[in-house]
């Protein structure tokens, strides 16, 4: 009789998530009451914006979250924690990184961070030519999610991003 060895574990897919118009919209969110918002004790004049129930509608998804965004540690000190999420990894972008041209500054790390992992990555300024680089050179799964800068993650960001991933682990 043979006796099967451990099952291998597959790390679950990256969530690369971007704050500015993903988390905290261009525009107020709809609902809110319009008026004069009390400034923020952390001086950042729209971080109000945040759904603080987006936090646990990121940790359902599954993945593991990690910030891709310029706000680089800052995200684990004031967004975490309005959202109820632990401290998250931070994608390290070079400052070369920032290159002009039609591919995304943060593209190339952000494959390169995966490693061959299949990721998620929650941005409001991708595009196709991201989209066909990550298909061209990355060897993983890879959805490239647009979120409408103005509205933020909404409803069907999560449906979305949920059915993707929920693909990824049949």
């Amino acid at each position: 009789m043979r006796v099967a060895g451990p099952l291998a574990v597959s790390p679950p897919p990256v969530i690369f998530l971007d704050v500015d118009g993903p988390l905290i919209p261009l525009r107020a969110r709809p609902g809110t009451p319009p008026g004069a918002v009390a400034p923020d004790p952390s001086g950042h004049p729209l971080i109000h914006r945040l759904d603080p129930a987006d936090g646990g509608r990121l940790l359902a998804l599954g993945g593991s979250l990690v910030w891709a965004t310029t706000w680089m540690d800052t995200a684990n000190e004031l967004v975490g924690p309005r959202l109820g999420l632990p401290p998250l990894p931070v994608v390290a972008f070079a400052e070369d990184d920032r290159m002009s041209g039609a591919l995304h500054w943060k593209t190339i790390s952000l494959v390169s961070w995966a490693a061959g992992r299949p990721f998620v990555w929650l941005d409001d300024e991708l595009t196709d030519i991201d989209r066909h680089w990550v298909q061209d050179f990355h060897p993983g799964a890879a959805l490239l999610h647009r979120v409408d800068p103005y509205a933020g993650l909404t409803a069907a960001d999560f449906t979305a991003v949920g059915s993707w991933l929920a693909g990824r682990a049949a």
